[in-house]
């Protein structure tokens, strides 16, 4: 169906978002994708808002097609509509059965629908610690020094207690052997440089923190997750229970707000590394600039004995996946140390030319 005008430009951000879903390991939410895209029409106050999107509909724009489908994801996870949950996994049903389903709870559930579209989605993916791990391994190891975290768009701060999580590593396990959290990317490359790592303080910021204990902001956190991902909602809910247990870390600020205050403070004796992943791409190209030249001001001060990292997880036009680097100060001396699939699954670790394993 080809309707032009904004119209097409939606059926077209669903087929591409369909596209990255395959890649990304959920079928299922791709054929959700194709099937909107190609049946979706304004007969429901849904369809008509959806199909005359006033914005940027694209996955770096608005993510429509995430918001529509993590809407209906959370009426699943509410068990608000049995005919819907039916067609979902662990269910399966044919194209013409789900998207009747679809169809109809456009209709039974616009308000809920409309009023969760109007919010951009939000993630908070875990194994992504598993890919920023080696990183923190190579800065101890660098370093001999406790840690101080700061995360840069933390959401609900998941990755904030990577070390309260269990890793599968090429030369054994790391973290907490007790966590109901296990985290084992496919590895490729090197092996990371295994040690010990003291945390003396944590903390990050985000412009819509989720609180981990509140049900409101852990339906919205899942229902962003692909259906058919069960295992990533399974770990995704036993990180909540953790970060849950622990004192809230993350700020509602803006991310250069909060750099200005939280560079400020120098921290002798540890070594403070500001991180974030698959998150500086959604700063405004102002705000990138500020913050790169808030922490190159921030590591030209850095000592020996109050150094400064800045490790990241981000796209970089490349593929496959994203890039891991790591910089750090004094010297400024940075390295791409690996690549690492967008959720996590698979990391191709380069490591720290220094080290020696």
């Amino acid at each position: 169906m080809s309707d032009g005008g904004p119209a097409e430009a939606v059926r077209s951000t669903f087929r591409n978002q369909a596209k990255s879903c395959e890649q990304l390991g959920s079928p299922f939410t791709a054929r959700l994708c194709r099937l909107a895209a190609e049946r979706l029409n304004g007969e429901t106050a849904v369809g008509c808002r959806v199909l005359n999107w006033p914005g940027d509909p694209s996955a770096t724009g608005d993510a429509l097609a995430l918001r529509l489908f993590g809407a209906l994801h959370a009426l699943v996870l509410l068990h608000r509509d049995e005919e819907l949950q039916g067609c979902y996994p662990p269910n399966h049903a044919d194209d013409a059965t789900l998207w009747s389903a679809c169809e109809a709870v456009l209709a039974r559930h616009a308000d809920f629908i409309i009023e969760r579209l109007g919010s951009a989605p939000q993630t908070n993916e875990v194994r992504r610690s598993g890919a920023l791990l080696p990183g923190f391994l190579t800065v101890a190891r660098l370093f001999g020094m406790p840690l101080v975290l700061s995360e840069i768009g933390a959401s609900a701060g998941l990755n904030l207690h990577w070390d309260r999580y269990r890793y599968a590593l090429p030369k054994g396990e790391w973290g907490d052997k007790t966590s109901a959290v296990v985290i084992a990317p496919d590895w490729a490359g090197r092996p990371p440089p295994i040690g010990p790592i003291d945390i003396v303080e944590r903390a990050g910021c985000d412009l819509n923190p989720l609180n981990p204990a509140d049900e409101n902001d852990r339906l919205l956190l899942l229902s962003y997750i692909w259906a058919d991902q069960l295992d990533r909602l399974d770990r995704t809910r036993k990180a909540l229970d953790i970060a849950a247990s622990e004192a809230r870390l993350v700020e509602r600020a803006e991310a250069i707000d909060w750099l200005k205050v939280r560079l400020a403070t120098s921290f002798p004796g540890a070594v403070h590394v500001i991180y974030h992943s698959v998150a500086w791409q959604y700063l405004p190209a102002t705000a990138q600039r500020q913050g790169e030249a808030l922490i190159s001001a921030a590591g030209v001060a850095a000592t020996d004995e109050a150094p400064i990292a800045r490790l990241q997880m981000e796209a970089d036009g490349q593929t496959p996946g994203a890039a891991l680097s790591l910089q750090i100060w004094p010297g400024g001396e940075k390295h791409l140390i690996g690549r690492a699939d967008f959720h996590g699954r698979w990391v191709a670790w380069e490591g720290w030319p220094a080290i020696s394993l």
